[in-house]
């Protein structure tokens, strides 16, 4: 879960998911895109929170005092996380190579592939690079600084990101090439795309540096609400446009090779009467195909786009922190109480759902062959089948909760569970 920022520094005692902290907004009042002429201003204050698990938060000072659990958090009264169900196994994960890339840390970290390597990095900063088949450690480096974001790859380079605005790219014998500044902490850092590497900052701006030095090209930012959903979302490449959701329920096309915005649409409505039920962000990477583009807000409703205007396809009121995957006929989506959801991506009518996973704090799910796959806070991965949504498959694994959701590996999966333990599974 994602934790939100506020303009006003906090008087009560703040809750928080997954060990995120709050994040002051930084009130940009307008947006555009900036060649490189200088640095940014810096990042805001990080207040303390403590721990709730799943999808509830609740924020003092951002609401009165004695304001109860708002509805829209999904919990009621001593709810708690849905036991697991049994059911005939109708597949089997197997794991092929199991390996421990140390602690993550607070932060959602996903691991980046190569052609014939896994790199993963961990918050105390080290990063390593594994063999692709095996699994073994090739070599493990000490960054030096607290990684919080990455991590990402193309044209031979490696990248992290950390949280004082360090942006650091390694080539692949873990040499560093260059090393960069970007206004706030790094949240995300993108692949090599079009000599361009994007950096999403927790000021909610994106700077298009320069792959070959690290020198920036371009800088997007736009206002923000006061009260912003801090997340780890990136940005999804396709033909040389990134798009990229924001705070507001904004989704954003922007041309990569000079940071030209080409087009930008609402997803979803701030609603409500205080400045907590009015929060609509996206806080996932939309998804996008040769067809359509589309995007999901916290607390607001999931939205679909021509991807060359931006002129709207179809919407509906769904709510999600964890995100989606486009595949071919369908969108699957994790919405924020734990549901696994499919949709029909042309009219976006539901054709499936399992709800039997209420408040295990569900990754986005991924699709692979017959099988939609999720992890939970347990540790537990889920293989659901495609077709119906019911249960296929289920495998504990270790190292605590998986936070980042499976990615394809060689006609399989790549998990990253919180300790740090990296997975190489198939399911069949």
């Amino acid at each position: 879960m994602n934790t939100c920022a506020c303009s006003d520094r906090p008087t009560g005692t703040g809750l928080k998911a997954d060990n995120k902290p709050l994040r002051q907004a930084g009130g940009t009042t307008s947006h555009s895109t900036k060649p490189a002429s200088g640095q940014v201003a810096g990042y805001q204050d990080r207040l303390g929170l403590g721990l709730l698990l799943g999808l509830l938060f609740v924020l003092g000072g951002c609401a009165s005092t004695d304001e109860s659990i708002p509805d829209w958090a999904g919990v009621k009264g001593d709810a708690e996380p849905a036991k697991l169900v049994d059911f005939s196994a109708t597949a089997k994960f197997e794991v092929r190579w199991h390996s421990d890339a140390s602690y993550q840390g607070t932060d959602l970290l996903q691991a980046a592939l190569t052609k014939d390597a896994v790199y993963s990095a961990s918050g105390n900063g080290s990063l390593t690079r594994l063999d692709r088949t095996t699994g073994n450690q090739v070599w493990r480096i000490q960054t030096g600084i607290t990684v919080s974001g990455g991590v990402a790859g193309g044209d031979g380079l490696v990248l992290v990101g950390g949280d004082k605005g360090d942006v650091l790219a390694y080539d692949e014998d873990g040499k560093l090439r260059w090393k960069s500044l970007v206004s706030s902490e790094v949240l995300s850092v993108s692949q090599v795309a079009d000599g361009i590497v994007m950096v999403r900052s927790g000021d909610g701006r994106i700077a298009g540096l320069n792959a070959a030095d690290g020198k920036r090209v371009w800088m997007y930012e736009r206002s923000t609400p006061a009260l912003v959903v801090r997340s780890h979302a990136g940005v999804t490449i396709q033909r040389g446009v990134a798009y990229a959701g924001f705070a507001g329920g904004k989704l954003t096309a922007i041309r990569i090779k000079d940071g030209e915005v080409l087009w930008e649409s609402q997803v979803s409505q701030p609603r409500g009467n205080t400045e907590l039920e009015r929060i609509s962000d996206i806080t996932s990477d939309p998804v996008v195909d040769d067809e359509q583009v589309c995007a999901i807000a916290f607390q607001g409703r999931i939205a679909c786009f021509d991807p060359a205007q931006g002129s709207p396809l179809w919407n509906r009121d769904i709510s999600s922190d964890k995100g989606m995957m486009l595949l071919r006929k369908y969108l699957y989506i994790t919405d924020v109480s734990g549901s696994v959801i499919a949709l029909d991506k042309t009219t976006g009518s539901t054709t499936w759902k399992n709800g039997q996973m209420s408040l295990r704090g569900i990754t986005a799910p991924y699709a692979l062959g017959n099988f939609v796959v999720v992890g939970d806070f347990e540790g537990y991965l889920h293989g659901l089948n495609r077709e119906d949504g019911k249960f296929a498959a289920r495998i504990k694994l270790n190292g605590g909760a998986i936070v980042a959701a499976p990615i394809e590996l060689d006609d399989g999966l790549l998990v990253q569970t919180r300790s740090g333990e990296l997975y190489s599974l198939s399911i069949h």
